[in-house]
Formats: structure tokens, C-alpha cells, sequence
């Protein structure tokens, strides 16, 4: 018997769920009445969202903290804090306005003049040439133009501006250094005959959009974090700490180089660049005499040895300072007063192993946070979503592939290879999907990362403030006005079950992927991992993805070289590496003890012909291992005979989690549209098996057999619901669902009532209807409850069943007075039983907010919001059986 779900059928789980809780001021009442609406709401903890707040870390913040506090005891519910009364994190309350220019963020940028004409001694003036100054963008988004409109929060004096390095190409190829000619920002040389070109590297704290944030590659710096509200919270709440307050949150910290949310910053491309005391100390010491003209390859995309080393040193000091500095920093800090730490990078696009808006390196920028984490907001994932729409709704481009193949997997492996992490990663999901984004899609997304090893999630958001708050909607309780909160509520529940499973062993996962995120680094056009990965996940042979360090770093990971693999009690039986140009020594050299070791290695597309970090190529054992077309990598992954599950007939829309818990659990999850039926053939499992509806919380008979060293079960699978396969027995009753429907009983005379959210169960007047209902074409702007109603006979109690096709979107049956329960994807269905005589049905619909709050949207929200297109009520049929 698997003990997990013994528990979980008596009624027995954990909690996963940490919403937001966005802070402006409230009351207190407020504050007490949306404590009250998240623990009613099936969330066992919350996450306080400072960033709105008027008074962070002042009186009125330890007030309302103080309100919070007290609801949390009350109620055992658990504390989270967001670290920063601005978004990203970094800001440190403010203190960076006041510190000394050394704990200030500074950042490298690169210009050149071309000088043309004869020969001659030529006096250059650095700064009226422009050659000093940080690089501007053209056509800036409607977001960035918020931003670049406002005066920088700080401005230095140019004084602390440091020239690195001038140097001189001339047109024969000519190079002369000119650094330490340069006195007072002037550059006197004599020139040859000829094009000349005259680079200047300058160091600035004047560069950037947040000039006030810290430098996250100095100790230092980040202290000032830590000092301001970290040490400020401490002193408050010492004694909560590790009970009520479980924790802080970082939101997005960033290197803040570049251009706001700018994408495909490459190295190499025109943008300043991150710097700072240490840094500069541990590149001089690496790349030796002359490193400061060596920097001028930063801003070049060539692939050659030079100035690949030079974009390896600077990304390989510059993340480990951001890991040292930053994420052990703090997170020892928080182990050390018996909290944890959490949070996540921007991730969008590849974004996560570069600069700007990000850490540089995925796994470094959280190796110090006690979860791996990652988020999904405003329309990242999608239903179908794995490569349309090529924009999201910000008008801006979006990657699909990665989103669907990368995103979630980043946080699962980072939670199952860091001894730290102990198998736990985090989403913030729901947030900015707007007011259209009901329980449907909710559900939709929570199966998403759940099939995907994602185990705690920080939905977003609730929000104290007047309703309709314009700020990241939805709200998922919205001072009563949210129609959908109760169902949301048992959205919450099913997460909670559902993670409590997948959080009960060692997910097992046969295939390892290299991050590319070093090979990019040095390779503009290196694979991304999320390729490989795709066509392996689409063919249900599950992939981790693992850095580098795994191989520079075996004790920390605890990795030893075999067949399989070891990395933290995590078996891996193949490797593949993403296609690039280059990869790190110690990659290489990892790969070479495993293909020793029988471990089977294979590269996606392309074989890498050099090294990141020194001269050299592939040890010569990997000039053995197979080259196999992205096309054909799944056939040849597949013939190795790994443990993964089969399907019969195949489908490139079922996703399988495969937990090691008590016993096997296999989640199942169909992203597909349409209704799955086939087998799924479970290689190495033995005994018995029966099925776990986690949104029913009830265990059910599976039609199961032994099969060729195996288990074959016959399933079915519907779009927007999943099933968990357990293996082993199960001693009580199981649940058989009904295979056959008897005759469909009539229902007629329909009548329609509606109530706003806030007034339920007020509903108003009775009208007749036909259904599917047109209620969205009659009233547009409606948001709210529809109920439904009619009358049937029976000539004597009878069991039935009731399936409601479709509707927008939240369902609640009632027969005879008496609630059957909600549910929120299609097909609703409903087991009942009916009574002798006359016998009332009534279906009540909770809609989204969409249609009542797209009116009141108002400047860019409503220049990007669609139109409401969806319906409203039943859109479907609605059907009556006897069984």
C-alpha cells in the first residue's frame, strides 16, 4: 500500500501553496478579511508581496506585519517575505541612495571612433567624442519609455569614471595601446596612413536603468540588503522566525546591465556590461598581462580562441562573484536564523544564462536558495502554447519551445541534483494573465508544472486593495468579487494533493542534458537545451538538465562517474550535449570518464571541436560518441532501452512523471485537445497497480496486466484532467467508473437567474432559455454567477449521471438542494442519486472577471487587452442518464 496516499484519501496533506499577498496600507480590517479569504481558500501559507507598500521596514509596515502575523498564528498558517520594497529585488529599501560609491552597482561599456584621412598626430578629446559615454537604445518598448522617461534615481560624478583600456587598430593591422596615454579624457597618438579605429573601454557607475540598486557581485553591496531588511525583520519578529515566518522571497534580482527586459543580449553585442572591484581583480588575475585590452572581445561575437576565452573568464567570474556574493550570502544568512530562502531570476527566452534583466547562469545566480525556482506570468505557458503565439501579450516575441520544454525544467533539475534544494522547486504562476484567465486555464497550467516535478507554487496574487485592482490581474478573491474564488479554493486542494505525491521520492528521470547556457557564452549560435530536450519529452523519455559544475563541482553535487551517472541520488543512463563550437574543460573532461565508464554520450546536431577555457579540443574518447540529427534523437535515445514509459498508440501531447515514493506513482497528463486512448506500458514494474483521482481525492480500479517485464494498463485520458498510475495494493474499496449509460432522461424548461460575484446568492429574476445559453451575446459586460434550473420525475430512486459538455466555467451542481461539488475543466461530470417523484436540478456557473472589468481598463492595459471573445454560462449541452 503506498502509505502517501493512504494518507491522502483519509484526508491527510501538505501544504504547497504560498500566494502573494500584495501590501498598499489597508486596514486592518482588511488585512484580517484577506488572511481570513486565503486560508479559506485551501492555502496553508502566504507570501507578503511588499512591493506596492507605502512604508516598507517603517512603522506602518510593522504594523500591518504585526495584523498579519497574529491572522497567520491564529490560523497555523506559515509567513513568506518578499526582500525588497521595490521590484526586482536589489533595491535594498533605498540604502543604495546614500552608500559610497565602491557598494554602488558600476558597469563596462565599449566605444569606438573610425578616423579616416593621412597620417599625423591626432589629440582625441574621450569625452566630447562621445567615447565615454554608456550606450543608449533606439526604439524603445512602451514599457522601457516608462522607465527612460524618469531621470536616473542617482548621477555620479564623472570623476569616478575609469578609463580600462584605449587601443588604436590601424588598417595594416596595427595595434597600439593607448591607455596610459590618456590624461584628463584625452588620447594624443600619431596616427598611421589609413583607417584607423580608436576603442575605449570605460568603467561607470553612471550606466543602466537602476543605478540605485546593489552591485550583486560585491559582499559587500549585497549586505546592504541584508542589513536593511533582512537584519530590520530579525529584530521585529527573532521569535517567529522558523515558526510563523518560514522564509523570504527574492523577486527577480538582476545584473541590471543593458537595456530593460531587453532579450537576446548575447555577449557580445553592443551593451555595457557588469563590473566591479572583485571582478576586475579575478579577470586581471586569469587572463594576465594585458587583460585590459583583451576585455575589448566582450563586445565581439567571433568564435575564435581569444575572444572566447575572454567571454568565458568574464561570464565564469562574474556568476560564481553573483553566486558568492548574492545567493550564499543570503542564504546562509537565512539558514543561520532558521529560515529558508527562495525566489527566482527572469528566466524569458534563454534569458537565464545571460545578463541584464537576469543572473547570468541559472543554477549559480539560486545555487545559495534552499528551492529552485522559476515563474509563469503573463502568458508564458499556454494551452497548445509550444510554438503559437509567436507575441505575448505585451506585444513583445515569445519562445514557446522554451517556455514549454525549458522553463519547468530548469527548476525540477536544479531541485534534484543540489543536495541543498532537497528535491523542492518553486513556480509563481497565474500572475498578469489578466482578468480572463479563469479556473480553466488555472487548471490547465497547475497540471503543466506538476507533470513537470514543480512542487510548491506562489500563485499570483491576492490583493487588499479596492476592487477592480488594474495592477497583474487576476485577483483570486477580489473583496468577494472574484465569482470563481470558492472554486479556486478547490483548485487548491487538488494542488495540494497532487504535490504532495510528487513530493513523496526521487523523481526518476533517465536522460541528463548540458546546460548550454556556458556554451553560449562563447557561441552565439550554441543550441539551446530545451531542443534536445523537446523531441526526447515529447516521446516520454524524461531529461533533467545539469551544468557544467556538475563536473567541475562532484562534491557538491555529490556526482560519481559510472553507468549509470550519479548526481545526488539521481540515476542518469545517457548524456547529450546541445550542439555548439565549444564547451568548458571540465565538461569535457566529465564526458570522457562517463564514455569511459559505459555511460552512453551522444551530441544533438553538432560535435564541439574546442574548449571554452584554453586551447585544446575534446578528449579523443568523445571523438567516438555519436553526432545524431535533432530529427533522429529521439530514435536513437530510444533504442538504448531506457526505463521509461511506452505508450501504444504514440502522442507527442502525454506528459509522465515517474515518482520513487513508497511505492512507483506515474502522474499522467494530457496537454493535448483531444481524448487519449491507448495503453501505457510501465518497463520494470511489477504487482498490482490501481489509479488515484487527485481532484475526486479517491483511488479507483485500473485495467492492468503483466506484460513482457512489465505492467500494461489500458487508460484514458481527457484533456485538462490527469491521473495518477500507483502501483502496488490497495485493501479498501475501490471506485469502478461507470462503463455503460442507460437511457438519457429529457430536460427541459430551463430558467436562468444571474447575481454579481459580490451579491451571491442574491440572484435575480427567473427567465426561460434553450440551451447552449447565448448570455455572452445578451450581455457582453456580465461577469458573475448564472444558475440554472429545472425539474425532472422519477419513478423511483435511481443512480445517474450528468455531463455537462461545456462551460464558461466554474461548475456547482444541486440536486434537490443538496451540492454534488465543483468542478472546472470539460467534460463536468456528475454522479447522482436521484429520488422516486419530482426531483429539482440546479447548475450554478461561476464566469471570470473578464467582461465586467474590460470596460474599466484604462492607457497601455487597454491598448494590449483583446476584447472578450469567450462565453458566458453553459456553452455546452447538458445530459441526464440512468446507470
Amino acid at each position: 500500500m503506498n502509505q502517501t496516499i493512504e494518507k491522502i484519501l483519509n484526508g491527510n496533506w501538505d501544504n504547497h501553496i504560498l500566494p502573494f499577498f500584495w501590501q498598499h496600507g489597508e486596514s486592518e480590517s482588511t488585512i484580517r478579511g484577506m488572511m481570513a479569504a486565503i486560508h479559506g481558500a485551501n492555502c496553508g501559507a502566504v507570501c507578503i508581496e511588499s512591493r506596492p507598500h507605502p512604508d516598507f521596514c517603517g512603522p506602518k509596515w510593522w504594523q500591518d506585519m504585526d495584523i498579519i502575523l497574529d491572522e497567520a498564528r491564529k490560523r497555523n498558517m506559515k509567513v513568506w517575505i518578499l526582500d525588497d520594497s521595490h521590484f526586482p529585488t536589489g533595491f535594498a529599501n533605498g540604502a543604495v541612495l546614500q552608500a559610497v560609491d565602491g557598494l554602488c552597482k558600476q558597469n563596462l561599456f565599449c566605444n569606438t571612433l573610425e578616423l579616416t584621412g593621412s597620417a599625423g598626430i591626432q589629440c582625441i578629446q574621450l569625452r566630447e567624442q562621445g567615447l565615454m559615454d554608456a550606450p543608449e537604445r533606439e526604439n524603445v518598448s512602451a514599457m522601457e519609455a516608462m522607465y527612460f522617461n524618469q531621470p536616473p534615481a542617482r548621477v555620479f560624478s564623472h570623476d569616478t569614471d575609469i578609463i580600462l583600456s584605449v587601443t588604436a587598430r590601424m588598417e595594416d593591422g596595427t595595434i597600439l595601446d593607448l591607455t596610459g596615454q590618456a590624461r584628463k579624457e584625452t588620447v594624443t597618438f600619431e596616427k598611421a596612413p589609413g583607417r584607423c579605429r580608436l576603442s575605449v573601454i570605460t568603467a561607470s557607475h553612471n550606466s543602466g536603468y537602476h543605478r540605485d540598486y546593489i552591485n550583486v557581485t560585491e559582499k559587500d553591496s549585497c549586505k546592504l540588503l541584508i542589513d536593511t531588511v533582512y537584519e530590520a525583520h530579525y529584530e521585529h519578529y527573532a521569535a517567529d522566525f522558523g515558526n510563523t515566518i518560514a522564509g523570504f522571497f527574492s523577486d527577480e534580482p538582476e545584473l541590471g546591465n543593458g537595456f530593460l527586459y531587453n532579450k537576446e543580449n548575447l555577449l557580445g553585442c553592443r551593451q555595457d556590461l557588469p563590473w566591479g572591484k572583485t571582478l576586475q581583480e579575478r579577470i586581471a588575475a586569469r587572463l594576465g598581462t594585458g587583460w585590459e585590452q583583451k576585455l575589448s572581445a566582450l563586445w565581439s561575437q567571433e568564435t575564435d580562441s581569444e575572444t572566447s576565452l575572454a567571454h568565458y573568464v568574464y561570464m565564469d567570474e562574474l556568476t560564481s562573484l553573483v553566486r558568492e556574493s548574492f545567493s550564499w550570502q543570503i542564504g546562509d544568512w537565512c539558514r543561520k536564523h532558521h529560515v529558508s530562502y527562495i525566489g527566482h531570476v527572469i528566466e524569458d527566452d534563454g534569458q537565464h544564462c545571460r545578463t541584464g534583466s537576469s543572473l547570468g547562469h541559472y543554477f549559480r545566480g539560486l545555487e545559495g536558495q534552499d528551492m529552485a525556482g522559476i515563474d509563469d506570468i503573463g502568458g508564458q505557458v499556454l494551452p497548445q502554447g509550444e510554438d503559437e503565439p509567436k507575441v505575448n501579450h505585451m506585444r513583445q516575441p515569445r519562445n514557446g519551445e522554451f517556455y514549454h520544454y525549458g522553463l519547468a525544467k530548469l527548476a525540477q533539475s536544479a531541485a534534484a541534483i543540489e543536495p541543498l534544494k532537497k528535491g523542492n522547486s518553486m513556480c509563481e504562476i497565474f500572475g498578469n494573465y489578466g482578468w480572463q484567465e479563469g479556473v480553466k486555464l488555472e487548471k490547465y497550467l497547475a497540471d503543466h508544472f506538476l507533470v513537470r516535478g514543480i512542487n510548491y507554487f506562489v500563485p499570483h496574487a491576492f490583493s487588499g486593495k479596492d476592487f477592480p485592482d488594474p495592477d497583474c490581474p487576476p485577483h483570486f478573491y477580489a473583496h468577494g468579487h472574484n465569482p470563481q474564488y470558492r472554486h479556486f479554493g478547490e483548485l487548491m486542494n487538488y494542488m495540494n494533493r497532487a504535490a504532495t505525491i510528487t513530493s513523496s521520492g526521487k523523481h526518476q528521470v533517465p536522460a541528463a542534458i548540458l546546460y548550454h547556457g556556458e556554451a553560449e557564452w562563447c557561441d552565439k549560435d550554441a543550441m539551446p537545451f530545451e531542443k534536445p530536450l523537446r523531441v526526447l519529452y515529447d516521446r516520454q523519455i524524461d531529461c533533467h538538465v545539469i551544468p557544467a559544475d556538475v563536473f567541475a563541482k562532484p562534491e557538491f553535487y555529490k556526482a560519481r562517474t559510472g553507468n549509470p551517472f550519479l548526481v545526488n541520488g539521481q540515476e542518469y543512463h545517457i548524456l547529450i550535449v546541445p550542439g555548439c563550437r565549444r564547451i568548458p574543460e571540465a565538461a569535457a573532461l566529465g564526458l570522457a570518464e562517463l564514455k569511459k565508464a559505459g555511460l552512453s554520450v551522444i551530441f544533438a546536431d553538432r560535435k564541439p571541436t574546442a574548449l571554452c577555457d584554453r586551447e585544446g579540443g575534446l578528449p579523443e574518447i568523445l571523438l567516438e560518441c555519436p553526432e545524431v540529427p535533432l530529427g533522429s534523437l529521439a530514435d536513437a535515445v530510444s533504442a538504448r532501452e531506457l526505463p521509461a514509459p511506452l505508450l501504444e498508440p504514440s502522442n507527442d501531447r502525454i506528459r509522465i512523471l515517474h515518482i520513487l515514493g513508497d511505492t512507483p506513482v506515474f502522474m499522467i497528463v494530457n496537454e493535448g485537445t483531444e481524448v487519449y486512448e491507448g495503453a501505457i506500458y510501465l518497463p520494470g514494474i511489477y504487482g498490482d497497480a490501481y489509479l488515484y483521482d487527485a481532484w475526486s481525492n479517491r483511488a479507483e480500479t485500473a485495467d492492468a496486466a503483466a506484460m513482457n517485464g512489465g505492467l500494461k494498463i489500458n487508460i484514458k485520458l481527457v484533456p485538462l484532467k490527469s491521473s495518477f498510475i500507483v502501483c502496488g495494493e490497495y485493501t479498501e474499496n475501490l471506485y469502478a467508473p461507470t462503463a455503460s449509460l442507460g437511457n438519457e432522461i429529457t430536460l427541459a424548461d430551463w430558467k436562468r437567474s444571474t447575481c454579481e460575484g459580490a451579491s451571491y446568492p442574491a440572484f435575480g429574476p427567473a427567465k426561460g432559455l434553450v440551451l447552449p445559453d447565448k448570455l455572452a451575446e445578451e450581455q457582453p459586460e456580465f461577469s458573475g454567477f448564472v444558475r440554472y434550473e429545472t425539474h425532472f420525475s422519477l419513478e423511483k430512486n435511481s443512480a445517474l449521471k450528468l455531463i455537462i459538455t461545456d462551460a464558461a466555467e466554474g461548475v456547482e451542481v444541486f440536486l434537490n438542494g443538496v451540492s454534488a461539488g465543483i468542478q472546472i475543466v470539460p467534460d463536468y461530470i456528475y454522479e447522482l442519486s436521484g429520488r422516486e417523484g419530482e426531483n429539482t436540478l440546479r447548475i450554478e456557473v461561476a464566469t471570470t472577471l473578464e467582461r465586467q472589468c474590460y470596460p474599466l481598463l484604462e492607457g497601455y492595459r487597454k491598448m494590449l487587452a483583446v476584447p472578450p471573445a469567450g462565453g458566458s454560462g453553459i456553452t455546452g449541452e447538458v445530459h441526464l442518464y440512468r446507470i
